[in-house]
């Protein structure tokens, strides 16, 4: 069994108001979060209007596999994220 944590801190600049954050992440857990092997939550900066961090618990048989989906969630992120995606840090377990 191969496991990785993949950290990802995004920044919403201009963001208001709490509504307007869950917008403009777009869903991210109820995306992710249908994958069996991904388990994923909101993990800092809740209180903050204008940044936000996700880890994925990322887990296979294979560590390729776990090395795909992690890439695949990065580039997912990049591209459906309506803010700034910065660091993305992996821990491998």
């Amino acid at each position: 069994m191969h496991i990785a944590i993949l950290t990802v801190s995004i920044s919403l600049p201009g963001c208001r108001s709490l509504k307007e954050k869950r917008q403009r992440m777009g869903g991210i857990h109820e995306r992710f979060g249908r994958n069996p092997a991904v388990a994923v939550c909101e993990s800092g900066e809740r209180d903050r209007l204008d940044a936000s961090e996700w880890t994925f618990v990322v887990v296979a048989q294979e560590s390729q596999k776990v090395e795909s989906l992690c890439n695949e969630i990065e580039e997912r992120l990049l591209r459906s994220v309506d803010g700034r995606v910065g660091e993305m840090t992996r821990e491998w377990l």
